[in-house]
């Protein structure tokens, strides 16, 4: 049997707060926060998104091409675990301390500013380097920052990235490659994601409202979570994963969740878990019409309607990159420090979709009869890229 990896330090920053204590207070709160409106990232309208609004830092003791929104993101979360990531370095070596992150956005944000400065003044700011874009600066960040000298790389595979991240990061552990890892991601918001999805007419201008007959949409956020991993037992296991490439279409889900259903499959089967043994379901939950037809459909095959279920996102946003990483989070939280046994309510006007399979959607207020000990974190992103983690409280 493989040795189990461990989750032994978590630090987040999402439009829910800054810090494990923020997050986890506003997310079982009795009315939901988090997204905020805004009119500057997609001119002549105004959407509710998902918004980090503590202050972050400017990173003007890094080179250029380290600097921007989504590596400050990280700073925020990796100031959280430094202590233990410091620990780590010490008891095993620098070169034995790896990263692993995923993100979607990285610093494009930092070129939409450029491209336009050098659109009306003919030149490009000083402070720019275009490297800042690029998706591999999120580790070489986290690596400096940190101290960390083993193996470094960013993955992108959109809405999955952190999610496999993560998984990354215990095959490595696995195979004995490192004894301890920086892993999770982060994406910052930006005109360039917003517009694409608005052309996709996939945005919601209201806060989402999955599963429901009236979705209209997603809600973009930002935000950061890292974990520290090891082998050393810790407070939530990574028990288990599943992961898969259906390739259906670009953008669309295949509408039989068949990867989707293999994700979830492969997850249950490394944990050894039997269905009925999962105490909630985070779910991918972006609250268009195709994704949640097809996540309903594969959680109702593989799980069936008993499970406690809930889409965090009508809080977060949906945080691209990030968000199987921060949704990994929240569930670390709900094993972790959740003494009131509460579930991430599922925020929604009540209206259930007559074509969707049902499912036992959290209410507001809802506690276990018992502290919850198994939960399953849903990432479905374009291109059919599935992912599913398995957290186990131990």
């Amino acid at each position: 049997m493989s040795a189990p990896i461990y989750l032994n330090d978590l630090g987040v920053v999402c439009a829910l707060g800054e810090g494990r204590a923020a997050v986890a207070s506003a997310l079982f709160a009795d009315a939901p926060g988090g997204l905020s409106d805004n009119d500057s990232l997609l001119p002549g309208r105004t959407l509710a998104l998902g918004e980090v609004r503590t202050p972050l830092p400017a990173l003007d003791d890094l080179p250029v091409a380290l600097r921007g929104r989504n590596n400050a993101l990280l700073d925020v979360a990796l100031a959280q675990i430094a202590p233990a990531v410091a620990a780590a370095i010490a008891r095993h070596g620098a070169e034995r301390v790896a990263v692993v992150l995923g993100t979607s956005t990285s610093g494009i944000g930092e070129s939409e500013q450029a491209l336009r400065t050098h659109a009306e003044q003919g030149q490009w700011p000083q402070g720019f380097d275009y490297a800042q874009q690029e998706m591999g600066t999120a580790a070489q960040f986290v690596r400096q920052r940190s101290g960390a000298q083993g193996p470094a790389w960013t993955l992108s595979t959109a809405c999955s990235s952190s999610a496999k991240a993560l998984m990354s990061a215990a095959r490595m552990l696995r195979a004995g490659i490192v004894d301890a890892v920086i892993a999770g991601g982060a994406d910052s918001l930006c005109r360039f994601t917003v517009a694409g999805f608005s052309a996709l007419e996939s945005v919601s201008a209201l806060r989402c409202n999955p599963f429901s007959q009236h979705r209209a949409g997603i809600n973009i956020g930002e935000g950061a979570a890292l974990f520290l991993l090891t082998r050393e037992p810790g407070p939530v296991c990574l028990a288990g994963w599943g992961e898969s490439a259906d390739a259906h279409h670009m953008s669309a889900p295949d509408p039989q969740g068949l990867g989707a259903i293999d994700a979830l499959q492969q997850a249950l089967m490394r944990a050894g878990w039997a269905a009925d043994e999962v105490d909630y379901v985070n779910l991918h939950g972006t609250a268009t019409g195709h994704n949640d037809a097809m996540e309903s459909l594969a959680v109702w095959q593989v799980l069936g309607n008993g499970v406690p279920a809930s889409s965090t996102k009508p809080l977060t946003g949906h945080t691209l990159g990030a968000s199987g990483a921060i949704e990994a989070a929240l569930c670390w939280m709900l094993l972790a420090e959740n003494p009131q046994q509460q579930l991430p309510p599922h925020w929604w006007d009540g209206v259930a979709d007559p074509a969707l399979p049902v499912l036992p959607l959290v209410a507001p207020g809802t506690r276990l009869a018992q502290p919850p000990r198994r939960v399953l974190s849903n990432s479905f992103a374009f291109g059919g890229s599935n992912a599913v983690l398995a957290l186990e409280r131990r």
